[in-house]
């Protein structure tokens, strides 16, 4: 079993930066890779960025590449998602989730997910 919880979500300014961690338990942890995933109201969840369980494949949606960066500290069970050059649009609740197989942009892919944190970003 693995329990995720994130944090660090608020309110920013366009332009702001935020960093949201990921917490995790369980053994597993280590050797899974972990995504992180966004929920706007009326929109399907969809894929952020992933990161391999030892961060040597990361992946991003086209639309945060170059101003989100996934790190991931083993030794603290902990992952993490620095966002940066915040947009309006970026506005979700931004969910991590443990990857199980299958495509990594699809959240079929993912077994462990965490309860959310909400990111809002004004104009």
């Amino acid at each position: 079993q693995v329990k995720l919880v994130e944090s660090g979500g608020g309110l920013v300014q366009a332009g702001g930066s935020l960093r949201l961690s990921c917490a995790a338990s369980g053994r597993t942890f280590s050797s899974r890779a972990m995504g992180w995933f966004r929920q706007a109201p009326g929109k399907e969840r969809e894929f952020v960025a992933m990161i391999r369980w030892n961060g040597g494949n990361i992946y991003y949606a086209d639309s945060v590449k170059g101003r989100f960066t996934i790190s991931r500290d083993n030794a603290k069970n902990t992952v993490y998602l620095q966002m940066n050059s915040l947009k309006p649009e970026d506005t979700a609740v931004y969910y991590c989730a443990g990857f199980s197989g299958g495509s990594q942009y699809n959240t079929d892919a993912y077994d462990y997910w965490g309860q959310g944190t909400q990111v809002t970003v004004s104009s």
